[in-house]
C-alpha cells in the first residue's frame, strides 16, 4: 500500500507532471494487466512506455508511489485473491501460474509476507467483511446506508440478467488513481467528453469500469478508468488506449442511485454468479452507460452492469 504522503493519484493528475509521462505510465500498467501471467522483467514494461529501465524506474515510481516490482507483485496477490474467493476449488498451484508466480512454493511466500499468512490459511470470507466495513465507514455516515451490502439469496429490486456476446472494442480511457476521492471521476469524465467532442468520438459507447475490487484491494491502490468505444485509437496525453477482447458478459440495466448499483452488484457477484454455472473472467465489470456519463449528475445513473463470464 503507498504511503499517504507519496501519493501516485495526486502526482499523476498534478499540473506539473507532463502529460506524455501519465500515457506512458498508463500503457506500462496496460503491459502488466495484460500480460500478469507472463515473466514482467523491468526491461519489457520499460520497453512498452518507451523509456530507458533507468530512467523508467524512477519515473513510475513517482507517479504511483510504488516500484515497479512492488506494483507487480501487488496486483499478482491481489489477483490470487480474488481467484481464492470466486474460485475456491482452484488448486492453489493453478491460481499460482495463472497469476505470474513461478510455483506455488513462491506464491504461498509472497502470500505470506504480504498478508501475514499462507494461503491455506487465509480467511477470505473475514477480509472481505472488514474490507467492505472500511469502505462504508469512508462513506461517512450521511451515505453509509447507501453501501451496505446485499445479503446471498435476496433481490428485492428483481434484477434480472441477459447474457450478451460483445465484440472486441477499442476504448479511449482516462485513468483515475485513489477514484475515491470526491469529484475526480466526474473531473474526468468532463475531461473525456471534452476531448471525445473535440475528435469525432462522442457517439461511441460510454464506459467506466474498476481494475480492482475494493473488497480486496485498498481504496488508495484502485483504479477506474473512465471511456468511450472509438473507431481508431491513438494515446493523447493522459488520454490513453486500450483493446479489449471478445466477451461474454452478463447484464443488468438500472436506473437508480449508488445504492441500486451496489445491491445490483452484491446480487450479480453473491447470489446470481455462483448458482449461474459461469465464472468471472479477469476482465474489469463494466457500467456502460445509457447515453453519456454522469449525464443525470452524481445521485441517479442510467446504465447497464456488464460482468464478464466464461463457462
Amino acid at each position: 500500500m503507498r504511503n499517504a504522503d507519496d501519493s501516485g493519484a495526486e502526482l499523476a493528475q498534478g499540473p506539473g507532471t507532463p502529460p506524455d509521462y501519465v500515457e506512458r505510465v498508463n500503457r506500462a500498467i496496460d503491459c502488466v494487466l495484460t500480460h500478469l501471467d507472463e515473466a514482467l522483467p523491468l526491461e519489457r514494461v520499460a520497453r512498452a512506455a518507451d523509456f530507458s529501465p533507468y530512467h523508467f524506474h524512477r519515473i513510475f515510481r513517482a507517479l504511483m508511489g510504488e516500484t515497479l516490482a512492488q506494483f507487480v507483485k501487488r496486483v499478482r496477490l491481489e489477483r490470487a485473491l480474488r481467484l481464492v474467493s470466486h474460485e475456491p476449488e482452484r488448486s492453489l498451484t493453478d491460481i499460482a501460474l495463472a497469476c505470474g508466480f513461478g510455483s506455488s512454493s513462491d506464491f504461498s511466500r509472497s502470500f505470506k509476507q504480504h498478508f501475514g499468512v499462507p494461503p491455506s490459511a487465509f480467511d477470505v470470507d473475514a477480509f472481505r467483511a472488514a474490507r467492505r466495513e472500511e469502505f462504508e465507514r469512508a462513506a461517512g455516515p450521511n451515505h453509509r446506508h447507501l453501501l451496505r451490502g446485499l445479503k446471498p439469496g435476496e433481490n428485492p429490486d428483481g434484477f434480472e440478467v441477459r447474457i450478451r456476446s460483445l465484440p472486441p472494442r477499442k476504448v479511449a480511457y482516462i485513468r483515475v488513481l485513489d477514484p475515491y476521492r470526491p469529484d475526480v471521476v466526474m473531473q474526468a469524465a468532463s475531461r473525456l467528453v471534452a476531448w471525445a467532442e473535440t475528435s469525432g468520438a462522442s457517439g461511441g459507447q460510454w464506459l467506466g469500469y474498476m481494475w480492482d475490487d475494493p473488497e480486496i484491494v485498498a481504496r488508495e491502490d484502485c483504479r477506474y478508468d473512465v471511456g468511450v468505444v472509438v473507431e481508431d485509437c491513438r494515446p493523447d496525453g493522459e488520454v490513453g488506449c486500450f483493446e479489449f477482447p471478445s466477451m461474454t458478459v452478463a447484464e443488468v440495466e438500472l436506473r437508480g442511485g449508488i445504492d441500486l448499483e451496489m445491491r445490483a452488484l452484491d446480487w450479480l457477484w453473491r447470489t446470481w454468479l455462483p448458482a449461474s454455472g459461469y465464472l468471472p473472467t479477469d476482465q474489469p465489470s463494466f457500467e456502460a452507460w445509457i447515453g453519456r456519463p454522469f449525464g443525470h449528475g452524481d445521485e441517479h445513473f442510467e446504465l447497464r452492469l456488464q460482468l464478464p463470464v466464461t463457462r
